[in-house]
């Protein structure tokens, strides 16, 4: 059980459901004028879309499953993605 269970957690897949644009992570944001939330807003807008930012964010939480994935974890990688 405990190898099959390890082989699960390595190999888990993260997906965001339901569709999200641009425009709308823009009214997320409209209200933090942090450092962080302005770098994100540069690079989707470099980056055409929020796609690149979905595949990327949820391939870095792959490594957060084992101990649990937290609103501030994602919003570290998130910060993270903005500023790379």
């Amino acid at each position: 059980m405990k190898e099959l269970a390890r082989f699960l957690l390595q190999n888990a897949q993260i997906d965001f459901s339901g569709e999200i644009t641009i425009e709308q992570v823009r009214q997320f944001l409209r209200d933090d004028d942090s450092r962080e939330a302005r770098a994100l807003l540069a690079r989707l807008i470099e980056d055409k879309g929020v796609d690149d930012m979905l595949v990327t964010v949820a391939d870095c939480l792959k490594e957060y499953i084992p101990d649990g994935i937290s609103e501030d974890t994602v919003r570290a990688q998130l910060a993270v993605y903005g500023e790379s």
